[in-house]
């Protein structure tokens, strides 16, 4: 890769109202509308590591504007204003970048934590499994198949409402374990390893159901499957591969699979029926929510949304709540 290449020094949480934008950016989104006078114009969301941003181009016929798709890397210049309060993009120039002129990483939103680090405390789960049959499982699925482990780690657990970037699905599946081994220990009538086994496995299905970064979208398969029935029949298919895999343990711990978004109304075929179940629906949804308020309060503090002295965010549509940072 060429020693020339402009390292990008615009990052989209830096935008301010004001900024002028030239730089290389990922095309996340683009669609075709109309003014009320009638005129056509682009809309196009942009997208690097740290985050997007809504832009325009006003003028899509004119020489500047270079023909282009989504989820090309683009480079544009352009100014940033602020628009009902938010940073939009208004793009005078864009041309498809060319291979060698970017860095690819800089443009997918990733974890902060350690990818690494966190398979490691993945891994330590599984070892400390006491069943034979669900550490066997695990095994099989997690440490024995390298390159599945390898894309588990860097795929998204959502498209946009919480840990959607890399490595998200990993984080998301540690925090939910995490939580289950905790009830374990205070709870201690609950099955520790069908619990945590379950966490561990809960969201596999969303390797099938997102499609990978960069375009991290529905797939076919998961829109007219889901996530929770997809995983359901990855992990059917593999315990089917275990000799003497007890009947009794594989329903209960696919009835967790099964029920883990705890409600008809959210997606799971079944409500939970069993301690275990009810368990991982409570702390898939507590990291979840979680996760959604404190990424919101981000984005609300990165966009400028945030009402200086009183933290104050806005309304969040997925929590039905007006949101507030703690001002202690």
């Amino acid at each position: 890769m060429s020693e020339n290449i402009p390292n990008p020094n615009r990052f989209i949480e830096n935008f301010r109202d004001g900024t002028r934008v030239n730089n290389v950016y990922l095309v996340k989104m683009k669609n075709t509308a109309l003014t009320k006078n009638g005129k056509e114009y682009l809309n196009v969301t942009l997208q690097d590591r740290t985050g997007t941003i809504d832009a325009k181009i006003w003028d899509p016929f004119s020489p500047g504007i270079a023909e282009f798709s989504t989820l090309d890397y683009v480079y544009v210049e352009g100014n940033v204003a602020l628009y009902n309060g938010v940073n939009q993009l208004s793009i005078q120039r864009l041309s498809v970048a060319t291979e060698g002129s970017f860095y690819p990483e800089d443009f997918l939103p990733v974890s902060k934590r350690d990818r690494e680090e966190m398979k490691r405390e993945f891994y330590a789960m599984i070892s400390a499994l006491e069943n034979p049959f669900l550490r066997k499982l695990l095994e099989s699925i997690f440490v024995e198949d390298k390159a599945f482990m390898q894309e588990f780690s860097f795929h998204s657990a959502a498209k946009t409402v919480h840990h959607s970037y890399v490595g998200g699905l990993l984080e998301h599946t540690l925090s939910v374990a995490k939580l289950c081994q905790f009830y374990a220990e205070h709870y201690p009538d609950l099955n520790k390893d069908i619990l945590v086994s379950a966490a561990l496995c809960h969201d596999i299905g969303k390797m099938r159901e997102l499609s990978e970064f960069p375009r991290n979208d529905y797939s076919d398969e998961g829109q007219l499957l889901g996530h929770i029935m997809i995983g359901y029949t990855m992990l059917s298919e593999k315990i089917a591969l275990i000799p003497d895999f007890p009947n009794a343990l594989r329903s209960e711990f696919l009835h967790c699979i099964l029920s883990h978004h705890g409600e008809l109304e959210f997606g799971s075929p079944k409500k939970p029926a069993t301690m275990e179940a009810l368990a991982l629906a409570f702390a898939d949804n507590t990291d979840a929510k979680l996760q959604t308020m404190r990424e919101f309060i981000e984005q609300g503090e990165k966009s400028g949304k945030a009402k200086e002295g009183n933290g104050w965010i806005g309304y969040n549509k997925l929590l039905e709540s007006n949101v507030r940072k703690s001002m202690f």
